[in-house]
C-alpha cells in the first residue's frame, strides 16, 4: 500500500515538472543572439549584439515576450535601436570586406599551393633560399585556412548560447588562428633577414635558427597569450579583445617584427644604392644588383612595410585601415606566390625544360608499335 502511494506522488510530481515545463519557452539562438529559457509572461530584455555595438557604438536593448504560443518577435526593432538602420551603407561595407577576404585567402590557398608544390617536386630548386620560401608559402596557407575556419566557427555555430565546457574547441580555433598569424609574420622576418645577410656577405645563419624563428618563437607567446588569456580575460570564444595584457602578448611581437623589417629594408636599399654607385662594378654586377633592386621595391608587401604607414592613420580613416588590413591585405598570398615562385626565373626555366621534355617523350610514345 505505501509503495502504491509511494509511485502516485512519483507520478504527480513528474506530471507537476512537466506541465510546468510546458509554460516555459525554450533557449534559442536567432542567428544574431541566444535567448536563455524564459517562464511564460516573462519578458527578456538583452543589449544589441556586441558586433553591432562595436561597429555602430550603440548600446541600445532589445526584448522578447514569452506567451503561451512562444516567443514573441523582438521589440523595438533591432535595426533602429541598435544603429543598423541608420548606418546601413556602414553594414553593406563590413559585408564587402568579409566577401572580399574570403576571396583573397581562397585564391591566395590555390596560388600558395600550387607555387609550393613546384618549389618541392623540382630537385634544381631545394636551396636554403626556396627552403625560406617554402616555408613562408606554408605560413601563408596555414593562415588563411586558419581564417577561413575561425570565421565559419565564430559566424555559423551558435557559441554564444553554449556552455562554458563546450566552447573549448572554439577557443582553440583563436589559439591556432593566432599561432599561424604570427607565424606568418615571422617567416615574413626571416625572408628580411635572409636577404639582408645574403647582400651583407655575412656568414649565412644555419638553417635550424631559421626554422625556430619562424615556427618556435610564436608558439612561445601564442602560449603566453593563452594562459593569460585563461586567467585574465577567459569570456565567450575568445573573439574580444577588451583587456590590453592578452591583446600586447600577441600585437606586440608583431609589431616589433614588421619595425625590424622596416629597417632591414631600410638597410638594403641603401646597400642597393651604394652597390650601384660603385665605379669598379662590372656590368654583370650591376645588372645583377639593378635587378635586385627592383624585386626589393616588389617585396614591399611581403616585408609588411605596408603596416608601418597604416598603423598611424587616426580614427576617422579606420574604415581605411580595415579595407587595405582584411580586404586587401588577404591577397598578400597570392602576390608573394606570383613574386617568388611564378615571376621566378628559375622556376620558368625548370617548368620550361619539364614541358620540353613532356613534349619530346610524346612522339616517340606514340611511335611505338
Amino acid at each position: 500500500m505505501e509503495k502504491d502511494l509511494e509511485k502516485f506522488l512519483l507520478e504527480q510530481k513528474e506530471k507537476v515538472a512537466q506541465d510546468k515545463a510546458s509554460t516555459r519557452c525554450k533557449g534559442f539562438w536567432d542567428s544574431i543572439l541566444c535567448w536563455g529559457r524564459a517562464d511564460e509572461g516573462q519578458t527578456v530584455t538583452i543589449p544589441c549584439p556586441s558586433v553591432l555595438q562595436s561597429l555602430f557604438n550603440t548600446h541600445g536593448f532589445i526584448s522578447r515576450n514569452c506567451s503561451a504560443e512562444g516567443w514573441s518577435d523582438v521589440f523595438p526593432n533591432i535595426s533602429s535601436v541598435c544603429g543598423a538602420e541608420a548606418t546601413q551603407d556602414k553594414l553593406v561595407f563590413y559585408t564587402v570586406v568579409r566577401i572580399l577576404y574570403t576571396l583573397g585567402h581562397s585564391l591566395s590557398l590555390v596560388a600558395l599551393t600550387t607555387g609550393s608544390a613546384i618549389l618541392c617536386l623540382f630537385r634544381r630548386l631545394h636551396c636554403t633560399r626556396n627552403i625560406i620560401h617554402v616555408n613562408l608559402f606554408l605560413s601563408f596557407i596555414l593562415r588563411a585556412a586558419a581564417v577561413l575556419v575561425k570565421d565559419h566557427v565564430l559566424f555559423t555555430h551558435n557559441i554564444h548560447c553554449s556552455e562554458p565546457g563546450s566552447l573549448v574547441g572554439c577557443k582553440a580555433s583563436l589559439v591556432v588562428f593566432h599561432y599561424f598569424i604570427m607565424a606568418n609574420f615571422s617567416w615574413l622576418l626571416v625572408e628580411g633577414l635572409y636577404l639582408h645577410t645574403l647582400l651583407m656577405l655575412m656568414s649565412h645563419t644555419h638553417l635550424t635558427h631559421y626554422l625556430l624563428i619562424g615556427w618556435g618563437v610564436p608558439a612561445v607567446f601564442v602560449c603566453a597569450w593563452t594562459f593569460t588569456r585563461a586567467y585574465l580575460e577567459d569570456t565567450g570564444c575568445w573573439e574580444r579583445n577588451d583587456h590590453l595584457v592578452p591583446l600586447w602578448v600577441i600585437n606586440g611581437p608583431i609589431g616589433f617584427s614588421i619595425m625590424v623589417n622596416f629597417i632591414l629594408f631600410i638597410s638594403i636599399i641603401r646597400i642597393l644604392v651604394q652597390k650601384l654607385r660603385c665605379p669598379d662594378m662590372g656590368g654583370g654586377d650591376y645588372s645583377q644588383y639593378r635587378r635586385l633592386a627592383k624585386s626589393t621595391l616588389l617585396l614591399i608587401p611581403l616585408f609588411g612595410i605596408h603596416y608601418v604607414v597604416f598603423v598611424s592613420l587616426n580614427e576617422s580613416m579606420a574604415d581605411y585601415k580595415i579595407l587595405f588590413d582584411l580586404a586587401l591585405g588577404s591577397f598578400q598570398g597570392l602576390v608573394v606566390a606570383i613574386l617568388y615562385c611564378f615571376l621566378n626565373t628559375e622556376v620558368q626555366g625548370e617548368l620550361k625544360r619539364k614541358w620540353r621534355s613532356v613534349r619530346l617523350t610524346q612522339p616517340q610514345q606514340h611511335a611505338l608499335p
